[in-house]
């Protein structure tokens, strides 16, 4: 993964203050107690899966290189800390020649993940690390949450097409990463401009509700989009009555009329009055596409109708009903000194309940049953088995502070379809259920 990376990091600011309060404060303490420079490896993982969900998605690596790159803390970002007296004259001196300098392994992005996977291994100096925790659990909760919801989405489409269509839904900044994700989980456009603009993402758009009111009929609202737009464009037609609109906008766009939307109503039942209605005009190679709030389960249900494409808004940028991967970001290992060459020591919070965690730098690989699908995801950390060698799921992502691993999003987007069908038959149930490989120990 060397090639360059396509996404646009127009003016992109320093990400130094995504960050919590007690990330620097930790670094002060460790700076005065002579423990910052311990070498350390820390790791982001989930415990658990959403629940009911069968596998995840791991999205936004890009985005999170980009991150640490850019993550320096510059003259008014130190003049804010000192006034606020965030922490002290040393450390922000320390911070004022802050750059990452170790080593950070992952999952490549648009991989599968289960509860336990290494899907992160940041390697350096306990400061170092311990400074990029929240804008690393930040990216990759949030854009493998919405990764996960489109390959769900992308899963009950069957290869219909999928329109990303949150932007109004969301924060104007996630909107963007929510496009992203939904492109690596599986969707094929988007109607984010920023998105199209920052990632090569193909968009879409045509009119809304409002376009048709802005004019004295239907009639001529159907005929100035497409004298603008061409024959080729999507006209809406559930604005009044639809079967008067679909037999307007053939009369004005013809039987070449791409396609038709709609949003309201009993979509199942629409769809089909509407194509029938459209092959009895002779518009039989127009499109229908649908919207209004579709989530996986909507998508599923209309898998009968004859409908080209689904438009999703709500339920892709919220996840789903899922938000969050829950995604925790672990110290695993560390040294009595700053040496690479010291001998690790593992360690692990030992909490009561289900919020422990496991010791020691980890490797991870993906068992394949004897017809090459995925049995279980084995997680060690000792020798890799001679038998799973070839099967290792971490990969170099940043080496001595430098990016080595920009991809093109296409390279995500297409390593995510091949790692869901390297899953059992089962992974692609909508239903509720358990992981659909187990994690072992070994």
């Amino acid at each position: 993964m060397n090639s360059a990376d396509l996404g646009r990091r127009v003016g992109v600011p320093s990400t130094a203050l995504f960050t919590d309060q007690y990330e620097l404060t930790m670094v002060q303490a460790a700076l005065k107690a002579g423990t910052a420079d311990r070498h350390s490896v820390f790791e982001a993982f989930t415990r658990r899966l959403p629940e009911g969900r069968r596998y995840g998605v791991v999205a936004g690596t890009g985005r999170l290189l980009d991150a640490v790159e850019n993550f320096h803390f510059d003259d008014e970002m130190l003049t804010f800390l000192r006034e606020r007296n965030v922490v002290d004259g040393p450390t922000l001196a320390w911070l004022a020649d802050f750059r990452f300098s170790g080593d950070i392994w992952g999952y490549p992005e648009g991989e599968v993940y289960f509860p336990g996977s290494p899907i992160l291994r940041v390697e350096g100096s306990f400061a170092e690390c311990v400074l990029l925790e929240t804008v690393i659990l930040s990216i990759l909760n949030h854009d493998s949450a919405i990764a996960a919801a489109a390959s769900r989405m992308s899963l009950a489409a069957g290869g219909r097409g999928l329109i990303e269509m949150g932007a109004r839904r969301t924060h104007e900044l996630s909107a963007v990463a929510s496009a992203r994700a939904a492109y690596v989980g599986g969707f094929d456009t988007t109607s984010d401009l920023a998105a199209g603009f920052r990632y090569n993402i193909p968009t879409v758009g045509t009119s809304a509700h409002a376009f048709t009111l802005l004019h004295d009929s239907e009639r001529d609202a159907f005929r100035a989009q497409v004298d603008s737009l061409g024959r080729g464009t999507t006209l809406l037609v559930d604005t009044y009555d639809v079967a008067e609109a679909v037999r307007t906008a053939v009369e004005v766009a013809g039987t070449g009329l791409g396609a038709v939307r709609i949003d309201s109503g009993d979509l199942l039942l629409v769809a089909h009055r509407v194509r029938q209605q459209l092959d009895e005009l002779g518009a039989t190679g127009t499109k229908i596409v649908v919207t209004s709030d579709l989530d996986e389960y909507a998508i599923a249900s209309l898998a009968a109708a004859p409908v080209n494409a689904y438009g999703v808004g709500t339920q892709l940028v919220t996840g789903s009903g899922q938000p969050t991967c829950s995604m925790v970001y672990k110290l695993v290992a560390r040294a009595v000194s700053a040496d690479p060459a010291e001998p690790l020591q593992p360690v692990a919070k030992k909490s009561l309940g289900a919020k422990s965690s496991v010791g020691g730098r980890k490797w991870a690989a993906r068992r394949l049953d004897e017809y090459g699908v995925a049995e279980a995801e084995v997680i060690g950390t000792g020798p890799v088995p001679d038998r799973l060698a070839d099967r290792q799921l971490l990969a170099e992502l940043v080496r001595g502070g430098e990016v080595v691993a920009r991809e093109p999003l296409d390279a995500a987007r297409e390593r995510h379809i091949a790692a869901r069908q390297g899953l059992p038959m089962s992974a692609m149930q909508l239903s509720k259920g358990e992981p659909v490989i187990p994690t072992e120990y070994v």
